[in-house]
């Protein structure tokens, strides 16, 4: 089947297990708003006023659902917009995907209009940017720019679109669905260690952060505090992640610190730092 580029990305997104979206539109990617009309109630497009509102909205997605928030915004200062958006994803560790729209690839280097070198811009600011200049290449780097929002430590990912890659047809095969995703494992000398710290601590406190928790591993980390009796504080901007009405839960080590989670930090011989950056 024939196709063109901004149809097989959001066939590609829909594979990968994309419902949700959020962006401004722009003239720089009409082929994948053209095809997005075409996905109601499988993938929907969250209209936003602002780019950079529309890139948080993709941020916090990411942070509360575990998978990639999906943003999409034109070129220039529709993409400066949302850098906002892109470093709050990094710090937070929140799994993203910025989609923006590129001069064709016949401008490039000249100083089109809006053009950006967004692999420069955003080289430091994201986990990968990347411009996706041969339509056939699409469904590979979509699943690659996925795979690295989720894995190791998440965080966003810029994609850059040239309006020719997304016009140009093609025969390329959407993705069949998400690959599996496999994370390191701490060695059972390294869990028996730390454990064995931490039966002999006398003062130990859990520092718990990250935005890739599963429920089973809330639950199970809450278990394993409450009953060892070990106090928990939540790193900056993740006391959502912990149950704040269980006995073990004391603060948030964040800006402006309250005296007792301060003297806790302090005074640990031990703290167990669990999905922190």
């Amino acid at each position: 089947m024939v196709r063109n580029g901004g149809r097989l990305l959001v066939e590609c997104l829909i594979a990968l297990g994309a419902t949700k979206s959020f962006g401004v539109p722009g003239e720089s990617y009409l082929a994948v708003l053209d095809a997005l009309h075409d996905t109601h109630g499988r993938l929907d497009y969250v209209l936003c006023r602002n780019e950079g509102g529309a890139a948080f909205m993709a941020s916090a997605y990411g942070k509360l659902t575990g998978t990639p928030g999906i943003c999409f915004v034109t070129r220039g200062p529709g993409v400066t917009n949302a850098s906002i958006g892109v470093h709050t994803a990094m710090q937070d560790s929140s799994p993203m995907i910025l989609f923006v729209g590129q001069v064709g690839t016949d401008m490039k280097g000249r100083e089109a209009f809006q053009e950006i070198d967004y692999r420069a811009v955003y080289g430091t600011v994201a986990k990968w940017a990347v411009e996706i200049d041969d339509v056939e290449r699409l469904p590979e780097i979509v699943a690659r720019a996925w795979t690295t929002a989720l894995t190791g430590r998440p965080g966003p990912v810029v994609v850059a679109l040239p309006e020719d890659m997304l016009t140009a047809a093609t025969e390329a095969v959407p993705l069949s669905g998400p690959a599996a995703i496999f994370e390191a494992a701490p060695a059972q000398e390294a869990t028996a260690a730390a454990l064995k710290m931490l039966a002999a601590a006398e003062r130990p406190v859990l520092l718990m952060g990250g935005a890739n928790w599963t429920a089973d591993g809330r639950a199970a980390l809450k278990a394993f505090a409450e009953a060892s009796d070990i106090p928990v504080v939540a790193a900056f901007r993740y006391q959502d992640q912990f149950d704040n009405h269980s006995p073990v839960f004391v603060g948030e080590a964040g800006v402006g610190m309250v005296p007792h989670v301060k003297n806790l930090i302090r005074d640990a011989d031990v703290i167990l730092a669990v999905n922190v950056r």
